[in-house]
């Protein structure tokens, strides 16, 4: 009997002494400067962090399955490895990572690919970016993603900051072209409009076509607008200030407040929408694009903390939904009600039917950064469950080193404090 109260007396040890995460901070680094480290909070060394952090940024910018790559002696690109093809979304991407972690030459070398082969210099497009290019420049996809434009200006914004105007690129101009040139569009030349909706004060999906009619949750990160209101000094300020008022109340409508999923696509008003035609509807669900906002939400709450109290219940919600799926078994697609999706979309292959799911790195990878906002008890579960995750094949034989592995990165930069509002030098 002795024996047993020994035993059960270390038990209760153990588990007293298991690291749990610390409150949500109720400041935002705007405010403070300052960042979580919720992987120190966890338990893991600083030696540890900024190990692991170096192996994922390789893993995706050097090492055999890398997805950035170098040409000549200037340019460099980011490719969907998948899909063949260079995007604005992976190449901004690409461009906030090295702004981060202030990696100039690889910012400079993608920025100059990106304007040299994407941007368009005159015509209806003049400042847009073709979304999606062969690897060789070639344009695939003509028309801009918004999305993209969205972190251009940001990463450029930063670049300012941390490195000044004085080299071969003005970060701060090339950033200010990008705005202006939107906003002088107003639909008379070939349909083409602003990429932020003027009237509504939220990005659209596509700033031309039927792409101007609705907007992505996943495109809504209402504190790149704050740092544009600081820093793009282009006489906007208060319109950026709007947006991102907007955007966080735009969100607050397209949430499920029983689930926490919402649509890849949805209307301004943040109702659902049902997109294609025939055996191609793509009903509103929780997809690829969705993935993001879980983790668009934690550098809101990270950066502004304007929204705490909903924020704190959304992050609270999604992982407690989840949970409830299986913390390792969860799909990666649901339907927005959180019932099973009928028609699994297919990754890479553009396809609305078969079985698409797979428990995703890339959606453990955000939902583990919701973990910023969040004050449940599994919080840690999902940061370990990213500590712990590898980006590998899956069982099927498919492999993401781009989307998986790029929200893998970004995702492990916001636990480990090195996703950050960057300021210019003084």
């Amino acid at each position: 009997m002795k024996k047993i109260l020994i035993l059960l007396s270390i038990a209760a040890m153990a588990i007293s002494c298991k690291p749990s995460l610390k409150e949500p901070w109720s400041q935002g680094g705007f405010e403070t400067g300052k960042y979580r480290n919720v992987f120190k909070e966890a338990g893991h060394s600083q030696a540890e962090i900024d190990a692991k952090l170096d192996e994922i940024y390789k893993e995706v910018f050097e090492g055999p399955n890398k997805v950035y790559f170098e040409v000549g002696d200037s340019l460099g690109y980011v490719s969907d490895i998948k899909n063949f093809d260079a995007r604005t979304e992976g190449m901004s991407y690409g461009l906030m990572i090295a702004v981060q972690l202030d990696k100039k030459d690889v910012f400079d070398r993608i920025w100059r690919w990106a304007k040299k082969y994407m941007q368009y210099q005159d015509g209806p497009m003049k400042g847009y970016f073709a979304w999606s290019l062969a690897t060789d420049g070639t344009i695939k996809g003509r028309g801009p993603a918004s999305d993209g434009e969205l972190y251009f200006i940001t990463s450029l914004i930063f670049a300012s900051n941390r490195w000044g105007n004085d080299g071969d690129i003005n970060y701060l101009a090339e950033a200010q072209n990008i705005l202006n040139c939107s906003w002088e569009k107003d639909g008379s030349e070939a349909g083409i409009m602003p990429f932020i909706n003027k009237e509504h004060h939220l990005i659209t999906f596509t700033p031309d076509g039927m792409g101007v009619n609705y907007t992505d949750p996943s495109y809504h990160l209402p504190a790149f607008y704050e740092v544009w209101a600081r820093w793009a000094d282009d006489g906007r300020a208060d319109f950026y200030r709007e947006c991102a008022k907007a955007s966080r109340e735009y969100l607050h409508k397209s949430i499920d407040p029983e689930t926490g999923l919402n649509s890849d696509y949805n209307n301004y008003d943040g109702s659902n929408m049902t997109r294609g035609f025939g055996r191609f509807v793509m009903k509103p669900s929780f997809r690829y694009d969705s993935w993001r906002v879980p983790m668009n939400m934690a550098l809101d709450y990270s950066w502004a903390c304007a929204d705490k109290e909903w924020q704190n219940n959304y992050a609270n919600t999604i992982q407690n939904f989840f949970y409830s799926k299986g913390i390792d078994t969860f799909a990666d697609q649901y339907n927005v009600d959180g019932t099973d999706i009928e028609n699994p979309m297919r990754a890479g292959q553009g396809q609305y039917q078969g079985n698409g799911t797979r428990h995703s790195v890339g959606l453990v990878a955000t939902l583990a950064a919701a973990s910023l906002a969040a004050d449940n008890d599994i919080a840690i579960e999902f940061v370990d469950r990213l500590w712990n995750s590898k980006n590998e094949p899956y069982e099927d034989g498919y492999f993401d080193a781009y989307y998986d592995g790029i929200l893998r990165l970004f995702a492990f930069m916001h636990l480990s404090g090195n996703y950050r509002v960057i300021e210019p030098a003084k």
